[in-house]
């Protein structure tokens, strides 16, 4: 299996002036970016950085972040990629727990810079100015393209799972596990050359990572952006670079079907959508298909321990099996198991394993919880859901997000994907809150968006559609919901305060 970074080598070799990566009305082409990594890489040693050293990126989406991974893992580091708009505690947290070697930030990233003072790591600082070419440019290229390549086994990255409490979960993943992931990826999605995307997904989490290897592995353009608070400067550059795919969480597209304006944008060129990054409900999924009728909308399900992907629901089964997250990839095996760790039968509920080379080494420096979750080769993803007759997966949510109300046992996705199917709901996310006689009731947080249902129109509808002990108790309006960096919905954060 040939390595990511050995694919990079390879793509600019073949097609060495064609655009791999371009930020507003900046471009670089894949020969610039291999040996911009080359440089980087040489830098990297220069600093002493070994191979097996953490580099830490504390970067936004952009070309130099790109280089970044790329050249760390030229020079046999492991890139270890820190959610740019985090605080100083959480980058003091990641960078002890890490080890890293070194911190890579932008000029004028106060936190991270007092991080890296308070975990006594040293720093390179990038800017004011972008310019790829300016990291390490007195370096040699030669240097580095002396190094030995990694080997498929060796640690190439350590994610941190956003959204956790406690001690840092560093998920840590080998060139292999990436490779493999990648591979199956572009099977499915059948990306090519000739394929561009519109990117706003940060590479600091696995999703938008996945979107970068993939299209960098095939010498694909990327188009980066950072406008999804502007949905319709979305939508204007996927008409403007005649893109062929776009990549979202559920919440992405929700906004670009609110506030996108797509009537007025020519999106004829798009090929392929994907979703992942949560569940995205039924109306929803619907809804996207309505607006994007040229394009093949991929539903899919992973977690960072899977390296991105574990799951895909293609197109030609959307109609037929709604709601699912489809069958495994290529190389990826799911079971749902019982407690006891019995396979479960079809249609009844257990939680989700998998096994494939993509899944992760395990979490870093932390035997214990690698142990809990990692038993015989099988991953515990720690999802309930059940396959069906035909072998697809339909998920129920997370074991812990179960809402017990009374003797019953509520999954918040079951109430979502019925709250989703009004007109005027952008986004809904439900959550239990605690009840003196109950224990917990069921709260219901929604979005507005154009002529939004009221509280009462909204209980009325769940009496149609739901069993009684699943209707919200509460129904509550919000600006927004609290969310991770990769998109999913926080729900603790959802109860505080109720």
């Amino acid at each position: 299996m040939q390595t990511l970074v050995a694919r990079l080598g390879g793509t600019a070799a073949a097609m060495p002036r064609r655009i791999a990566i371009q930020q507003g009305a900046r471009r670089i082409n894949y020969r610039a970016l291999r040996d911009a990594a080359l440089r980087f890489a040489a830098g990297l040693r220069a600093r002493g950085v070994q191979a097996g050293d953490r580099v830490g990126l504390a970067l936004p989406n952009g070309i130099e972040a790109a280089v970044a991974w790329y050249g760390t893992w030229r020079a046999g580091a492991v890139v270890v990629p820190l959610n740019a708009q985090a605080r100083e505690r959480d980058f003091t947290a990641w960078l002890r727990h890490g080890g890293v070697k070194l911190l890579l930030h932008w000029h004028g990233h106060a936190d991270a810079a007092q991080a890296a003072g308070i975990a006594g790591v040293p720093t390179l600082v990038l800017g004011p100015d972008p310019d790829p070419a300016g990291m390490f440019a007195d370096a040699s290229t030669d240097a580095a393209a002396d190094l030995p390549m990694p080997d498929a086994t060796a640690l190439a990255a350590i994610l941190y799972t956003s959204g956790t409490t406690g001690s840092p979960k560093g998920v840590a993943l080998s060139h292999r596990n990436l490779a493999v992931n990648t591979a199956s990826i572009l099977g499915y999605l059948r990306l090519g050359a000739e394929d561009s995307t519109v990117s706003t997904l940060p590479f600091y989490y696995t999703y938008g990572a996945s979107v970068l290897h993939t299209h960098l592995a095939v010498g694909a353009r990327m188009v980066l952006e950072d406008n999804v608070v502007f949905p319709h400067l979305v939508a204007e550059a996927l008409e403007r670079e005649r893109a062929t795919g776009f990549s979202g969480v559920p919440s992405t597209f929700a906004l670009l079907l609110d506030r996108g304006r797509l009537e007025h944008y020519d999106l004829s060129s798009l090929r392929y959508l994907t979703q992942a990054g949560g569940a995205m409900a039924p109306a929803l999924t619907r809804r996207v298909r309505e607006a994007f009728p040229g394009a093949r909308l991929f539903v899919m399900y992973g977690q960072t321990e899977a390296s991105a992907r574990l799951t895909c629901l293609a197109p030609e089964h959307l109609d037929e099996k709604p709601g699912s997250v489809g069958t495994p990839i290529a190389g990826v095996e799911i079971r749902v198991r019982r407690d006891g760790g019995a396979d479960a039968e079809p249609g009844e509920q257990g939680e989700v394993w998998a096994r494939g080379d993509n899944v992760m080494t395990g979490y870093w420096n932390a035997p214990e919880a690698t142990a809990a979750v990692l038993v015989d080769g099988w991953l515990r993803t720690g999802d309930l859901g059940h396959l069906d007759a035909d072998g697809f997966l339909w998920l129920a949510g997370r074991r812990a997000d179960m809402i017990k109300t009374g003797a019953h046992r509520v999954h918040p996705q079951d109430v979502e994907e019925v709250i989703a199917e009004l007109p005027g709901v952008r986004e809904v996310a439900v959550a239990g809150i605690d009840d003196a006689l109950l224990g917990q009731v069921v709260a219901a947080f929604l979005v507005a968006g154009a002529d939004a249902p009221d509280e009462m129109a909204v209980k009325a509808h769940c009496r149609r559609r739901l069993a009684g002990y699943k209707i919200p108790k509460q129904v509550a309006f919000v600006a927004e919901l609290p969310k991770t960096a990769s998109g999913k919905v926080r729900r603790a954060a959802l109860t505080q305060g109720t």
